[in-house]
């Protein structure tokens, strides 16, 4: 069982203690949130400088896979030691691997160093849903998704602006996307370190470590094996190996959790139909969407000639519709408490989008562009806090952490595997077209200094003249569009499951009130802990 509360007098939950400890939050995601939006901009020509077009995929998954890796650690330690030293460690970790990326000269290294930032963005993450889980009630939650919108808003709009202001810059360069995140970091970390009063948690409990070590190999073996498996063929003796791993890393985990005294993901938590289904549903939509957004800046800058300042601008209308999507839900939900509609409205928001963007083309006009990203940022805003937010309420207080970082993981490992392969089909497909394209205006590529298709980068793809420019652009537009395609099927099962999603009231009580860590300014009387997962449970 988790610890008991330290000695000291509980937190009084005042309006302003709730306000500051939630600015210092912000001040956290606006480091990972930021980075993530200047990287998409800038990545077709890092890989370019670093020689790896051809795995460009891995940029996006090393820091996938990080995260994913460390979201449970860092949601059952918060769980048994509180959440501030985590957070400021997350922090101090993000901001070190951006030295490390700006720093580097080959693309193996600047691949290590971002899974280094996702060991840092994982918590970042986890542990800001988790403490806005023990400030606010479930009720009230849904207010605070529109400062964190209109946040992970701003970071989309000034992320992929500054990330292409930098690259096209000739006296800058791609690192200062990295360099920026210094300062930005040291101050989130000075913010922290006075803003974020949270009680601290001392705990004798032996840790799961068994549980680390098999997750992390059931999450690894698996991405290798899906990266692995439609590279060089799902019935290779590698991906097959990776297979066979990744089921033996499987059984060994279930058995360890079974009989760990604090499982790092304790199999109590599948005992909710709700909590179930949220995460399933989570993890369908971030295979199915978060693996198309990956790759749309490239499609706009290569496929479209766009710089990489352009194809910032033109993540606005996605902006648009996270910001209004989650800003009109989250007013609706506080009323009215009912959330399930909204998730089932964006599911089929993001499948409709995701058709549309089947026809996708070289000459697709930017109109076209803006609306289908409008679109997909509709159904962004309408799903993805709803489905944390269910999952959060339908286990104890005690459990807050990691029931998030459960949630999250699901969600991540469906990124992650949507990443790997919708990138592996992209890329492979991009191969064989750049290829083909190249040979056939072997001349004229020669002239314009293109060698092979590793070392393509934007500017030489707008400086190289016809019929080769042409040529590359319909590589880029045939190996991408035709993909969205293959994510449809992952939508309908997300379809379903937010059909059968069960809408449990939400709780009229803060995480760290119902643990007896916090008070509300008020002598007012609250559910207990046990009360409130027997209402949950049925």
């Amino acid at each position: 069982m988790p610890s008991a509360p330290a000695a000291a007098p509980p937190l009084v939950l005042t309006r302003r203690r709730i306000n500051v400890i939630f600015a210092a939050l912000l001040a956290g995601m606006l480091v990972s949130s930021l980075d993530q939006t200047i990287v998409s901009t800038a990545m077709p020509t890092i890989v370019g400088d670093l020689g790896g077009v051809s795995h460009m995929a891995w940029v996006t998954t090393a820091y996938l896979l990080a995260s994913t890796l460390v979201m449970p650690v860092y949601g059952k330690f918060g769980d048994l030691w509180g959440r501030r030293t985590l957070f400021l460690v997350a922090i101090a970790l993000f901001t070190l691997a951006s030295v490390g990326a700006a720093l580097s000269t080959s693309f193996a290294a600047f691949v290590v160093w971002r899974g280094v930032q996702g060991l840092g963005g994982g918590g970042l993450m986890i542990l800001s849903q988790a403490i806005i889980a023990d400030i606010v009630p479930a009720r009230e939650r849904a207010k605070y998704m529109g400062p964190i919108g209109a946040l992970f808003g701003l970071s989309a709009v000034a992320g992929p602006l500054v990330g292409g202001f930098f690259t096209d810059s000739s006296g800058l360069g791609w690192q200062w996307c990295f360099w920026i995140n210094v300062p930005v970091g040291l101050a989130a970390l000075a913010i922290g370190w006075f803003a974020l009063t949270l009680p601290r948690k001392r705990s004798t409990s032996r840790l799961d470590y068994a549980g680390v070590v098999t997750l992390s190999a059931v999450t690894t073996s698996l991405i290798l094996f899906t990266d692995l498996g439609g590279s060089d063929g799902w019935g290779s003796w590698e991906a097959l190996a990776l297979l066979a791993a990744f089921v033996v890393a499987a059984v060994l985990f279930v058995a360890v959790e079974r009989r760990a005294k604090e499982p790092i993901i304790p199999l109590t938590l599948f005992r909710s139909r709700t909590f179930v289904v949220a995460t399933a549903l989570g993890a369908a939509v971030g295979l199915g969407m978060f693996s198309a957004i990956a790759f749309l800046p490239t499609f706009l800058q290569m496929a479209s000639g766009m710089s990489a300042a352009g194809s910032g601008l033109l993540m606005l209308p996605m902006v648009a519709g996270i910001i209004i999507t989650i800003q009109g839900s989250a007013a609706l939900i506080s009323r009215t408490g009912r959330y399930k509609a909204f998730t089932v409205l964006g599911v089929l928001v993001i499948a409709g989008t995701m058709t549309w963007m089947t026809t996708l083309a070289g000459d697709t006009s930017l109109w076209a562009v803006g609306a289908m990203l409008f679109c997909l940022g509709a159904g962004l805003g309408l799903i993805m806090q709803n489905v944390v937010l269910a999952a959060q309420n339908a286990v104890p207080a005690s459990e807050i952490g990691t029931a998030t970082a459960t949630n999250n993981y699901f969600r991540e490992v469906g990124a992650t595997l949507g990443v790997a392969i919708f990138g592996t089909l992209f890329t492979s497909r991009l191969a064989d077209n750049l290829g083909a394209a190249l040979a056939a205006n072997a001349g004229q590529a020669a002239r314009s200094g293109i060698t092979s298709p590793d070392s393509l980068v934007p500017a030489a793809v707008k400086a190289a003249g016809e019929p080769l420019r042409s040529g590359i652009v319909n590589a880029y537009a045939d190996a991408l569009a035709p993909v969205f395609g293959f994510l449809l099927p992952i939508l309908a099962v997300a379809f379903v499951l937010s059909l059968v999603l069960k809408e449990v009231p939400l709780s009229d009580v803060a995480g760290m009130v119902a643990r007896g860590e916090a008070v509300r300014p008020e002598d007012e009387p609250v559910e207990r802990d046990e009360e409130f997962v027997s209402a949950r449970l049925g």
